[in-house]
């Protein structure tokens, strides 16, 4: 006789789930494989040329959004959900600001499956129901923390290179060349991520924006305060007028000395970051040596209800004052 459905087990109750989940989202992915590959290039430009297309509405127009957007738009109603969600806007930003060219519902649409499989897997395999959950999270996180880190590393790289885009820009204008041509010099000349972002600044405008519409998208696409005031200074000068290649002198000058004042900094706070690392890493070290040199002992913080609690807490506590000295050692200039 069939177990009634209020006695399954948690185990049971995600392993049925999953049993019907897992083939639908396989057969969704199938039939988006089909659809992409019967859809050829040459239908595309067909369709192109006679001025229509597949999926799009006849009505739409073109966006200036669309051009800023590197990742390619995703189709389907797990997809159309999940862009209707603010995070994936701001995934998306993030996105842009690490130089992916990715969409950002693809990205969580192929999370999502993954972390579906993993789950499956593991209640298959008999695992703890907190290992499930911790591989789920471990899934989503990871992958964050490294768009995280990436689009970090860029923009500070950025930041980097301001003073060279802004002496580059001045001798440009000193030279007779215009604001859009000196935005090109700056593509030409320097690496990415400078001239990856001001090659787009010189790319919209080519293609009609203007150059004041372009600057604000630049602002807004990278989001740092220096780029603001070069962005805000660049507007007031093309209403008032005035000597652009001297501003731009002086603004670099400032975030030069601003530049440095942060290494000062760092160096600074190199011994506080420094203890908050080990603070965060050497209870792990040590309850792992635990685990080798007396597991019965150490395994009571896992099995027993009271040990699971102060384990729990000392987690807690151990995120709480990382996130404290992280906090206290983050010196904004």
């Amino acid at each position: 006789m069939m177990e009634p459905l209020l006695a399954l087990s948690t185990e049971d109750m995600l392993l049925w789930t999953f049993m019907v989940a897992g083939p639908m989202m396989a057969i969704y992915g199938v039939i988006q494989l089909v659809g992409d590959l019967r859809t050829s290039d040459k239908k595309k430009i067909a369709e192109r040329l006679q001025g229509r297309t597949s999926n799009a509405d006849p009505a739409s127009k073109f966006s200036w959004e669309d051009l800023r957007k590197q990742g390619p738009k995703v189709d389907g109603i797990l997809a159309n959900t999940i862009n209707k969600f603010r995070v994936t806007a701001r995934l998306q930003t993030t996105l842009e600001q690490a130089n992916m060219p990715l969409s950002a519902a693809q990205v969580l649409v192929n999370l999502t499956l993954v972390a579906s499989i993993l789950l499956a897997v593991i209640v298959l395999a008999g695992l703890p129901i907190l290992a499930a959950i911790g591989a789920v999270a471990a899934t989503y996180v990871l992958p964050i923390l490294y768009l995280g880190h990436r689009r970090k590393k860029r923009l500070n790289l950025f930041i980097q290179q301001l003073p060279n885009v802004f002496e580059l820009l001045g001798q440009a204008l000193s030279a007779g060349h215009s604001l859009a041509s000196a935005m090109q010099v700056i593509a030409d000349e320097l690496p990415d991520p400078a001239g990856t972002e001001f090659g787009r600044v010189f790319h919209e405008q080519n293609l009609g924006l203007k150059i004041e519409e372009s600057l604000l998208n630049l602002a807004e696409r990278v989001d740092i305060l220096d780029v603001r005031f070069f962005v805000t200074a660049v507007l007031i000068q093309r209403q008032t007028g005035g000597d652009l290649a001297e501003v731009l002198e002086r603004i670099g000058s400032v975030i030069q000395e601003r530049i440095e004042l942060h290494g000062t900094i760092n160096g600074l706070t190199a011994e506080g970051r420094l203890s908050g690392g080990v603070l965060l890493v050497l209870p792990i070290i040590v309850f792992v040596a635990m685990l080798r040199v007396n597991y019965d002992y150490a395994t009571v913080l896992l099995t027993n209800p009271t040990g699971q609690m102060m384990l729990t807490g000392a987690v807690v506590m151990m995120i709480m004052g990382w996130a404290m000295i992280k906090k206290i050692v983050n010196i904004k200039v």
